[in-house]
């Protein structure tokens, strides 16, 4: 695990105890902090390891203590911890602080953070896949699920690959990131935030830490990254269309679409501002394997492609699947976020048919109804088989729900693994 010996004799507290909270325990007791924890989950509390005191901050005397480690999943916002560790000026910081502070005592590195609204997983893997690829030690952490300070740290010039929600930058005060990439920028967690321009400022911070000589990487496709570069003249500005001089696409069958040509170019400029060359680059982009869940080739039967897609829990992030394929059967439903479909409209041309599912199956289904042909199937097991059975050689049956997974299944992981199996039990 990453430790430090500035934590060391410290007194903290950990606010949250899921996978980022239990790494920050283990690695604050390992450096020989003085840790209490809480989570207001009981289950949650009952896999802390001994010698941790469980206690809620709240009933704490926060007076003197190094700091109060925050889970970003705590509304900072709105949740007492905050306005109680500002009573006694403790730092409210977040594990990705805790590993900027570590930073000192690793190995010589580098550390390449990556945030945005969309795109940020896909992009994070490929920038650690396209340096493992060419031989440089490299670690995934952050948001995309692995704590980084649960991880060993990399030898001399190995690169650390951040995902980073505006949540842990939220929390993180000192993180200077050799290589800063922003994928983009548009409304979400506005019950975070007081308005969109205060969730942009969010990520803005990102670029705020970074020391003289470091590297910004922008993509500005949307009016706030477009802001955002204007205001860093050392902003390396890039373009979705900027894929097309770095290759053909379909040579690169885990990043189709135009929200995967953005990814792309954002990667390849972190990973040449890191030094690698464009033959290791193409490479690289080649053997990509994609990630679970995002645009994931399932299986090819007959001439058909399943492609799982559960993560676009909203329209916005559904509408770069449907401009990817031209012939989709789609599957989509669930709990829906927003009541319309307008973001996926522009490519409705693409949808051969539709099969409606979940909460929102019927209110989508009149929606779509006077621009394509519609099925409820109610469930996904039965919208698979439907469109499985109606599909034709060069079609792709879609599953991009653009709603969350809360009404039929724990999450998108479970609802993705659901239409893999329901794939695989077609006969």
């Amino acid at each position: 695990m990453i430790t430090s010996p500035a934590w060391r004799g410290g007194r903290y507290h950990v606010l949250g105890l899921a996978r980022s909270g239990l790494a920050a325990v283990a690695a604050l007791k390992a450096a020989g902090a003085e840790v209490t924890a809480w989570d207001a989950h009981e289950a949650a509390r009952g896999a802390v390891p001994p010698g941790v005191t469980l206690a809620d901050p709240l009933t704490l005397d926060l007076t003197g203590w190094a700091g109060v480690v925050a889970s970003p999943g705590i509304p900072v916002n709105t949740h007492a911890i905050t306005a109680h560790a500002a009573r006694t000026a403790t730092p409210l910081i977040g594990d990705i602080e805790l590993f900027a502070q570590a930073r000192a005592q690793l190995p010589p590195h580098r550390v390449v953070g990556i945030t945005g609204t969309n795109g940020k997983s896909t992009t994070t893997a490929l920038i650690h896949h396209l340096l493992a690829q060419a031989g440089v030690p490299a670690l995934l952490g952050g948001n995309i699920g692995l704590p980084i300070l649960g991880q060993t740290p990399l030898p001399a010039g190995g690169v650390y690959v951040l995902e980073l929600s505006s949540f842990q930058i939220d929390l993180t005060h000192s993180l200077d990131c050799d290589v800063a990439v922003l994928t983009n920028i548009t409304p979400d967690h506005l019950d975070r935030y007081p308005d969109f321009a205060a969730y942009a400022a969010a990520k803005e911070r990102l670029f705020a830490m970074q020391g003289d000589g470091r590297t910004a990487v922008i993509a500005a496709d949307d009016p706030q990254t477009r802001a955002i570069a204007a205001r860093l003249p050392r902003a390396t500005v890039v373009h979705a269309g900027d894929a097309a001089a770095i290759g053909d696409q379909s040579r690169w069958p885990a990043l189709a679409g135009p929200h995967n040509a953005q990814n792309v170019a954002v990667a390849v400029a972190a990973v040449r501002a890191l030094g690698l060359d464009d033959a290791a680059i193409a490479r690289g982009l080649a053997s990509y394997p994609g990630l679970p869940h995002r645009m994931e080739r399932v299986a090819e039967r007959d001439g058909v492609l399943f492609v799982n897609d559960s993560k676009a829990t909203n329209p916005a992030s559904t509408a770069p699947a449907l401009a990817a394929y031209p012939r989709i059967r789609w599957i989509l439903g669930g709990l829906a976020k927003t009541p319309d479909l307008d973001a996926c409209a522009p490519h409705f041309g693409h949808v051969r048919h539709a099969y409606t599912i979940g909460a929102a199956g019927p209110g989508y289904a009149q929606i779509l109804a006077p621009h394509m042909p519609v099925r409820e199937c109610g469930t996904l097991a039965d919208a698979v088989r439907q469109a499985a059975r109606d599909a034709e050689p060069g079609d792709v049956v879609l599953l991009s729900p653009a709603c969350a997974s809360f009404d039929q299944f724990r999450d998108f992981e479970a609802r993705g693994a659901a239409f893999r199996a329901a794939v695989e039990a077609l006969k």
